[in-house]
């Protein structure tokens, strides 16, 4: 279960836009970011980010059933 605040944590790791590229070789964020923004994410500061949305896989299988 995901924390209440999730979008103040900026927790990447769980959210929806943040897959894996297997040109770069490591996860980067789908999102079309502007260039502040893609700072601030590549600096690691991506509290509060306005685009998280938690990812949640068995969400998308309860509607297949």
């Amino acid at each position: 279960m995901a924390p209440k605040n999730t979008t103040e944590l900026g927790n990447c790791e769980s959210c929806v836009f943040f897959d894996y590229d297997e040109d770069y070789d490591c996860y980067v964020c789908t999102m079309n970011l502007d260039q502040d923004e893609m700072a601030r994410f590549l600096a690691g500061n991506t509290r509060g980010c306005p685009y998280y949305r938690f990812y949640d896989e068995y969400k998308s299988v309860q509607k297949q059933n």
